[in-house]
């Protein structure tokens, strides 16, 4: 069993569902609105708990209602929480507004999560830890703190640069794997991709700055590992009906730091974690979708394949 520990997002998504977006200074209708725990690191936290990883989330809460509501869901899950801090402050909420056609549009507000510090990193002794998954909704004060502390425990970070905006490239070589979708693998590669080998392509550039391993999603066409030792593995998508690709990428992450660090070997891992992608995208919500291990397995049985 791996024992991960996540630090970064926790927030309450609130979703509203409408015909079409508004033009600025126009009233509409809703359809219809939910409240999901959602958050970068939280859903990374919950694919690789659902998955079998023990693991311990770090980051901060506000004194909210939602806060409240966001530990005690993480609880539920198995989840350590002795590592959440608690700020003086509202809970990171991120409002989402979805039309008929699943265009959306999305203000972020990061609350609590700004207010987490590298203070707070005292608490953790990395060495505990077989891995650390790491993103960019927090403070990057906090991110260069956690990446100093894990080099000198000598435990990996699993770097995942989104959003990729503000993302600090230096950190790239302190990473020891890099799992990024499509359009941040652009924006730090600087090559445009529609296919695998442009993925290559771009795969070789982020591999140059020093990174050992390295993972490109490509959505609804699969996935690419490359690595330094020249290692290439091209890992098709399972078709599946979309109905929220929301946390789909969390769930890919989660479920393949739960499984590879957890034993499994690489090609069964990136299966499982592809396959735990396409159910989180068969269902709607963000940690709502995200499948339990057995769930996964079954679907693995069921496409004709099988990492037990």
């Amino acid at each position: 069993m791996a024992n991960i520990l996540v630090i970064g997002s926790m927030n309450m998504d609130i979703v509203s569902q409408v015909q079409c977006l508004p033009v600025p200074g126009e009233t509409i209708q809703g359809l219809g609105t939910g409240f999901h725990a959602g958050g970068k690191g939280a859903n990374q936290a919950c694919a690789a708990s659902r998955s079998g990883a023990k693991v311990t989330m770090a980051g901060g809460l506000g004194t909210d209602a939602f806060g409240t509501e966001l530990h005690r869901k993480l609880q539920d899950e198995g989840i350590d929480t002795g590592a959440v801090a608690i700020k003086p402050e509202t809970t990171g909420i991120a409002l989402i507004t979805t039309d008929a056609w699943g265009e959306n549009s999305i203000i972020l507000s990061p609350g609590a999560n700004y207010s987490y510090s590298a203070e707070d990193l005292k608490t953790l002794d990395f060495t505990r830890f077989d891995v650390i998954l790491l993103q960019n909704e927090i403070a990057e004060t906090v991110n260069e703190a956690v990446l100093e502390k894990a080099e000198a425990a000598g435990v990996p970070v699993v770097m995942n640069p989104a959003p990729v905006s503000g993302f600090k490239r230096a950190w790239l070589s302190r990473s020891k794997l890099l799992i990024l979708n499509e359009i941040e693998a652009e924006a730090l590669s600087g090559v445009r991709i529609t296919d695998f080998s442009e993925a290559q392509t771009a795969g070789r550039s982020l591999l140059a700055v020093g990174i050992s391993q390295v993972i490109i999603t490509l959505g609804s066409k699969g996935s690419l590992y490359m690595d330094t030792d020249g290692r290439l593995i091209e890992t098709p998508a399972y078709p599946v009906q979309a109905v929220d690709t929301t946390a789909a990428g969390d769930t890919f992450i989660g479920a393949l730091a739960a499984s590879y660090y957890g034993g499994m070997g690489l090609k069964d891992s990136l299966h499982y974690a592809s396959a735990a992608a396409a159910l989180t995208v068969s269902g709607a919500g963000a940690q709502s979708s995200i499948p339990v291990k057995e769930q996964v397995n079954a679907f693995l049985g069921r496409m004709g394949s099988s990492t037990d």
